[in-house]
């Protein structure tokens, strides 16, 4: 992974998905923007490095368990000094990160909403019962489950093309994917309905970037401050401390949103599931003067009741 030209001053690690590209080459440009020294071609090299969970596609990832499954091999290349940052799709990175790297940088936050994808039906409500959909993740399928119980969820991976190609071929009557991946790849018309936030929590920090360095790595975290988002940050901060309360990993179906009011406090939601969608607990918290410390303590305790109210069988059910 060594880099031959002198020119590079800056190398991002990133997954090869047409989506986490997308994702990578924003923070170059954003970077690029913000200082003169990475205008230059060639001055910010973009490292591909392929996952675990890029790996297998045969198995739904609840199946492989664990945590980081799509970032462990980036974290290793990071540690390693073979990139100076990572970018990630918030919602993959586990909530307790290796020793030796922070996360000082969240981008402002994109579209949080689960987009509805259908050939032949607008929304679920239309679909007749024994209507298939196909989704990767547990958290969408508890929950259409728990909605609608009548509908057949069946475990759906690959990148957004990939999904999209077994969608146009039949093997789904209709599947789901994030809108913001769907905007960053510039291809909102994809969506045939964005699912409101009410029907359908989002997962943890869903629609959110995040960038990651070694903690002793000052040049770097000075470089990549300009880009952080403080809301989207302490946003972030709040989902994230529930689900780690909840000590969720990628088998646990929990969907967390924190949003800002008009009157400048902050409404945090937090969802579980059973995996089979029988039953659903959910509960809500104000913030008022939400920050970083604030808004993770209203997480944490919001997680730690639903751990309570669920008790020890119910996400592993």
């Amino acid at each position: 992974m060594t880099n031959t030209s002198d020119t590079v001053k800056l190398r991002i690690g990133t997954r090869g998905s047409p989506l986490a590209l997308a994702q990578a080459h924003e923070v170059r440009d954003e970077l690029a923007k913000a200082h003169p020294e990475f205008a230059a071609e060639g001055a910010i090299a973009i490292t591909v490095i392929t996952t675990t969970g890029d790996r297998i596609l045969d198995r739904a990832l609840s199946e492989v368990g664990g945590k980081g499954l799509f970032t462990k091999e980036i974290d290793d290349a990071l540690l390693g000094g073979d990139i100076d940052l990572a970018v990630h799709s918030m919602k993959d990175v586990p909530t307790i990160l290796p020793d030796g790297m922070v996360l000082p940088t969240i981008l402002p936050r994109e579209d949080v909403r689960d987009a509805f994808i259908s050939l032949k039906y607008k929304s679920f409500a239309e679909m007749p019962a024994g209507s298939v959909i196909g989704s990767a993740s547990l958290r969408r399928q508890a929950m259409i489950l728990n909605k609608y119980p009548e509908l057949k969820v069946i475990t759906f991976r690959g990148n957004v093309q990939t999904r999209l190609r077994k969608l146009e071929e039949g093997q789904v009557d209709a599947t789901l994917l994030a809108m913001a991946g769907l905007n960053r790849l510039g291809r909102p018309d994809v969506a045939t309905a964005a699912i409101p936030e009410d029907d359908m929590l989002p997962a943890v920090a869903q629609g959110a970037i995040g960038i990651t360095i070694r903690e002793d790595d000052v040049r770097t975290r000075k470089w990549i401050s300009i880009l952080n988002c403080p809301a989207s940050t302490i946003r972030v901060a709040a989902e994230r401390a529930a689900l780690r309360a909840l000590d969720g990993s990628c088998r646990t179906p929990i969907a967390a949103l924190a949003e800002y009011l008009p009157d400048g406090k902050m409404r945090l939601r937090v969802t579980i599931v059973r995996p089979d969608g029988s039953e659903r607990l959910d509960t809500e918290r104000l913030i008022d003067n939400p920050d970083l410390t604030n808004a993770a303590a209203a997480g944490t305790d919001a997680g730690n009741e639903l751990k309570a109210r669920g008790g020890p069988d119910f996400i592993s059910a």
